[in-house]
């Protein structure tokens, strides 16, 4: 049986599917997908923006999508209604990550990989813990204006939690909300991320100037924004920020 032809819609599945070997199956791929050995597939345009009739030419015979990236609902109607097949993944926690890598390796007929593959980034994640007398508090900016930041309902959450530090907005729902300034005050941050999705260049130092007094970290969306492998490389950049933070023991 020759190998499945995949369609992938978002950064995030893209990133498992090579991380499980599987780049060379990917007949089609959404704009902003960055893995490496992706020359050889279609692009669709933006993940908000995906140009359906451009998938059903591609001929996938399984189409990944996520509601990770909120407005995704829309894309997946029109490719559903397309009669594609599709498999809609929807993570908000760090498990849910696990699990997506898991269901992947199922429906692409490589199980045993992916499972060593989610078994080896659980392992890598839980030796960046650190004990702290107070943990601290951790707010990651997705856009700045207006500003918006991961909250409770957010993979972030649970990275943070595994590092030893606690995302300041976890007592706010939803998996990301618009800001005010004096909002971002009272969360009391000890540490702010610069992590916009879309931007071309992260400028931290748009944050440093709102006067709060808070050390400010850039971290590129691909390693926090994307629940997939590379969360890894945000969660080594976060604890490398807060290991930096003045009278953190």
């Amino acid at each position: 049986m020759p190998p499945l032809r995949l369609a992938s819609l978002t950064c995030s599945n893209t990133d498992i599917l090579h991380a499980l070997g599987a780049t060379r199956q990917l007949v089609a791929v959404d704009s902003h997908s960055d893995a490496p050995g992706l020359d050889h597939a279609a692009r669709l345009g933006p993940d908000l923006n995906i140009d359906v009739d451009a998938l059903i030419a591609a001929r996938p015979d399984l189409v990944l999508a996520s509601l990770s990236v909120p407005g995704m609902e829309r894309v997946v109607e029109a490719v559903q209604a397309a009669g594609l097949p599709t498999l809609i993944l929807d993570p908000v926690s760090v498990p849910d990550v696990l699990r997506d890598i898991r269901l992947i390796g199922a429906a692409t007929g490589q199980p045993d990989h992916a499972g060593a593959v989610a078994d080896a980034l659980e392992r890598d994640l839980s030796a960046l813990h650190r004990p702290h007398a107070r943990p601290p508090r951790v707010l990651v900016e997705w856009w700045p204006r207006p500003i918006i930041a991961a909250t409770r309902d957010s993979w972030v959450t649970d990275l943070l939690a595994g590092l030893g530090a606690v995302n300041a907005l976890a007592g706010r729902a939803g998996r990301s909300a618009p800001l005010t300034l004096d909002e971002v005050r009272a969360a009391q941050p000890d540490l702010i991320v610069c992590s916009w999705c879309g931007a071309k260049k992260l400028r931290p130092e748009v944050i440093e100037a709102r006067g709060l007094g808070v050390p400010v970290v850039a971290i590129h969306e691909s390693g926090l924004g994307r629940p997939g492998p590379r969360l890894l490389e945000g969660a080594r950049q976060l604890r490398a920020a807060l290991d930096a933070l003045p009278h953190q023991p």
